[in-house]
């Protein structure tokens, strides 16, 4: 009967250990095999041309009190008044991940568990900017993530689609926000859509005057093929207003290639291929371009790895530095969570890992936008 338990172990261990060799080795394969939705996309129908007036289509704004994510600050955080706030357009990122059958192109705005994790992204990287300004975070028929997986039409389709209620909601925020500077924020797919609506509806716009800094985080921007289409610079100070952040976080060894692949294989928003152009990368421990700091150098990063219990905010936990190849890199790998993707990408966490510094990026930004 032993000897049964011990082959019984024995098998599972070896079982266990085949399953992580296999995600090690083929994990992007795997992922795109169960999350690319399987129907047929539907177009969806178009909201209210007055949907965004209602509270009820945000998930913050400043008018909503009450169990408002964005208006949360972890344990011990105590702010100096601010003596004038920004207007804070913040798009969370992909929440709607379902798998193999129950899988549609994009999210109903009724799906429960979808939109409870998007309202804890919005707690978790939002919050960082309620120091500097009143976020508005509005909901959105998002694309599925397994859409970002695939080359099928359906995949565009879908995030075309997302971007229409993106630009629907922005146009409803600078309605309600006639004057006074602007934050634009972002993370992954949101940042996506931020640099679609930048191009559209901000580059060389009058509202374009008002934009203190735009953190497109999580998605990755090409300093010669987009960022002329986009009408800011990039940061190259933490003194800087009027400049666009962008970083994406791999713990070393990084294997950042199912990116690139992606990166190489599209245009940029002026026009011109991607292949061969440079990377923008912000870090969020200096707020200049490129660069190193160590993580003596990190105020803050935001711990949240069990769900009973409160986030943390730890001081001096990663270091940063831009890699030649336009990523952020945080050294060795760090428990930040169950949502490290295949290649030591810490996508998930762009904001947590930064989560103080980005707080003070953004005051520091608005301080120099006002001067």
């Amino acid at each position: 009967m032993a000897r049964k338990f011990l082959y019984i172990v024995a098998t599972l261990i070896f079982l266990v250990i085949a399953a992580l060799l296999a995600y090690r080795l083929w994990g992007n394969q795997m992922i795109r095999a169960v999350m690319v939705p399987r129907e047929a996309f539907a177009p969806l129908q178009p909201l209210p041309a007055n949907a965004y007036d209602d509270p009820k289509m945000w998930i913050a704004r400043p008018d909503i009190a009450r169990d408002n994510p964005a208006l949360w600050t972890p344990a011990g955080v105590k702010d100096a008044p601010t003596a004038q706030k920004a207007a804070v357009f913040f798009i969370h990122p992909t929440s709607y991940i379902t798998a193999l059958g129950d899988a549609h192109w994009n999210m109903r705005l009724d799906d429960k568990d979808s939109l409870s994790t998007a309202r804890r992204f919005v707690k978790e990287q939002a919050s960082a900017f309620n120091a500097a300004g009143a976020i508005w975070a509005p909901r959105y028929r998002q694309a599925n993530y397994g859409a970002f997986l695939t080359d099928k039409p359906a995949g565009d389709q879908a995030i075309d689609a997302a971007y229409r209620d993106v630009s629907q909601a922005f146009a409803a925020f600078l309605k309600a926000n006639p004057t006074g500077p602007i934050i634009l924020a972002a993370h992954s797919q949101g940042s996506l859509h931020l640099l679609r609506l930048m191009r559209d509806q901000v580059a060389g716009k009058p509202v374009a005057a008002r934009i203190v800094a735009a953190y497109v985080v999580g998605w990755p921007i090409s300093v010669e093929a987009d960022l002329p289409a986009l009408g800011l610079p990039a940061c190259v100070k933490r003194d800087q207003a009027r400049c666009i952040l962008s970083w994406q976080s791999y713990a070393e060894p990084a294997d950042p290639s199912a990116v690139l692949t992606l990166f190489d294989a599209h245009k940029g928003l002026t026009g011109k291929p991607r292949k061969g152009t440079h990377m923008l990368c912000t870090n969020p421990l200096t707020g200049t371009r490129n660069g190193a700091a160590p993580a003596s150098a990190n105020r803050g990063t935001l711990q949240s790895r069990e769900d009973d219990k409160p986030a943390l905010l730890v001081s001096a936990a990663v270091p940063a530095r831009c890699a030649d190849n336009g990523f952020l890199l945080i050294g060795e790998p760090v428990d930040m969570g169950p949502f490290t993707l295949p290649g030591n990408n810490y996508h998930v966490y762009d904001y947590n890992l930064f989560w103080a510094d980005v707080r003070e990026d953004a005051r520091a930004r608005l301080a120099a936008f006002l001067k």
